[in-house]
């Protein structure tokens, strides 16, 4: 079979890129490559955003693929020092590329009320625009760790190789917590709460097999099975009525809510349950102590 050629490309800071092919009729494959490991870095999160952009504003509506140029990952996760390091790299880079993924709606301080709308206006026609996305499937070739999975758990659907790679939430072995729309996916989505404690609290690496049977994938599988999966499905006119990104903001408005969310809502909200954990943690100290003062063995009135 001959190379398809590519519909555009885009360049990855400091040597990566995105190649966006048309391997049939408005299914539009987009193949990321950041070496070694595909991490989101910011550089990642805005192009791979500016991919979906273009498909968007310049191609027919169809089905997105997204999938790894690098056989071993999907992607290995943030570079976590670094995220943690720049600023506003969450609100600005990752969570508008989660949303995108999500929905493939932009967020809804873009959108315009519908009271506001004239029968006929340029309004109306951009709110058509915004309510008419298109099915995302993340074909997952190799490995996808942490913000990996998180990235390919924000399509509509995953397939994943059969014979190679791992998923897994792994931020308990090297100590980061979960922001609220990372918890908040794997919350939405998985099928069973069991699933997500073992996921979360164990960091077990799921292979492809078991990924499938704990629902965290919807197939097996390369690129001839993700064919065949938009064909059985019917996914490339599921577009059509206009309303796909609408609902699906609704199904998962937990996520969408908490990615919508302005950067100093989260920080108050994470002040808040500090101050709160640290009021906790006082008085736990205080009975504790007054505990120790009974002697170890008297009783302490709570």
């Amino acid at each position: 079979m001959a190379p398809i050629p590519p519909l555009f490309s885009l360049s990855i800071e400091p040597a990566g890129s995105i190649i966006c092919t048309q391997p049939m009729p408005k299914v539009y494959l987009v193949t990321f490559q950041s070496p070694p490991d595909n991490r989101m870095t910011p550089s990642f999160c805005r192009t791979f955003l500016m991919a979906l952009d273009i498909i968007d504003h310049r191609f027919p509506k169809g089905v997105v693929v997204t999938t790894s140029g690098i056989p071993k990952f999907y992607s290995n996760g943030l570079d976590y020092e670094s995220a943690i390091k720049t600023k506003e790299f969450f609100q600005e880079s990752l969570y508008p590329l989660w949303r995108r993924l999500l929905t493939y709606v932009y967020a809804s301080h873009y959108a315009i009320s519908l009271s506001q709308i004239k029968p006929g206006s340029i309004h109306e026609i951009d709110l058509a625009h915004y309510s008419y996305p298109m099915p995302t499937i993340a074909l997952v070739n190799g490995h996808a760790f942490a913000a990996g999975l998180m990235t390919a758990m924000h399509h509509d659907y995953r397939i994943m190789n059969a014979h190679k790679g791992f998923v897994c939430i792994n931020e308990l072995d090297f100590g980061a917590p979960l922001k609220p729309p990372m918890a908040s996916i794997f919350r939405q989505k998985l099928p069973r709460p069991d699933t997500y404690r073992t996921m979360v609290l164990e960091s077990k690496r799921f292979n492809a097999l078991e990924a499938l049977k704990e629902g965290i994938i919807d197939g097996l599988g390369g690129w001839e099975e993700a064919k065949g999966f938009i064909e059985e499905m019917k996914l490339i006119g599921r577009g059509d009525s206009g309303v796909y990104g609408r609902l699906k903001e609704e199904m998962w408005r937990e996520t969408v809510g908490l990615l919508d969310s302005e950067s100093s809502a989260e920080e108050e909200y994470d002040r808040n349950r500090l101050r709160a954990g640290d009021a906790r943690a006082r008085n736990g100290i205080k009975m504790v102590e007054q505990w120790e003062k009974q002697g170890w063995t008297g009783r302490t009135k709570l």
